[in-house]
């Protein structure tokens, strides 16, 4: 059914992704063109993967057969398999592409927060929803049924996680790895948080989101290792004095 609440709420979550002035660093306008084609792969395989972690999470396929592949389809989506097949679909095609500029450090940080709005979606529609509690900051669903807030535990995690990468960009820390950071910050907080949501578990005692984690979390700290140790001589051209002082200007704003 039709949520137009939940609709605003994640248009404007994209809004906020994508309005954000995310190349304003990249004086040169062929590294814009470039950067917005790998963009428009990334949401490709983003939305597959949304799609895709729901299909796993929800229906348990491959290990069930799916009654209603319709239904499924024009489910839910979840931001696990968007980040991950996202993620990796970007890394796949840089190489393709000829793609030597470092990842984006910007779109990271405006991540969590775009995250953050698209859960007030969620919790406007009652999806989503928490482990049945009756303790402390239990909130009811539509049923009257008293749950975990699982919605308002993540929309606390992504603005944390925003803010910490606010702070890092304006001190030029950990150039280029705040996406794989992300990857397994996020990775290891929905690990744990599916213990307090409501989903079924198909794989032994955990959920098919959580399969998704114990992937999403090796593949972030393989990329963050791998840029650790060593960083293309490209890149450098993005870490000059100029850079950094509009790098400054911008995260000024956020």
């Amino acid at each position: 059914m039709f949520q137009p609440e939940y609709a605003v709420l994640v248009g404007l979550a994209l809004l906020a992704a994508f309005l954000f002035p995310l190349t304003h660093h990249m004086k040169n306008r062929a590294d814009r063109r470039q950067y917005w084609k790998l963009q428009m792969i990334t949401m490709m395989g983003a939305l597959i993967g949304a799609k895709l972690s729901v299909v796993i999470g929800d229906a348990g396929w491959p290990l069930r057969p799916v009654e209603d592949w319709g239904a499924l389809i024009w489910s839910g989506r979840s931001i696990t398999g968007a980040l991950l097949l996202g993620f990796i679909a970007a890394e796949l095609a840089k190489p393709l592409m000829g793609y030597d500029m470092p990842p984006n450090d910007r779109f990271a940080t405006v991540l969590p927060f775009s995250f953050a709005i698209g859960r007030v979606g969620c919790l406007l529609a009652g999806c989503c929803l928490g482990a049945k509690w009756d303790g402390f900051c239990a909130i009811a669903d539509a049923a009257g049924v008293m749950r975990h807030p699982a919605v308002v535990y993540e929309m606390v995690f992504q603005l944390a996680v925003g803010g910490l990468f606010i702070w890092m960009l304006r001190r030029r820390m950990l150039n280029g790895r705040f996406f794989s950071l992300y990857l397994m910050l996020y990775g290891t907080f929905r690990f744990g948080i599916e213990y307090v949501r409501d989903t079924p578990r198909f794989f032994g005692p955990f959920s098919g989101y959580q399969v998704i984690c114990l992937t999403m979390i090796p593949v972030g700290a393989g990329f963050f290792i791998k840029r650790s140790l060593s960083q293309p001589p490209a890149w450098n051209r993005f870490h000059t004095p100029t850079a950094t002082t509009e790098n400054e200007e911008v995260t000024s704003h956020a």
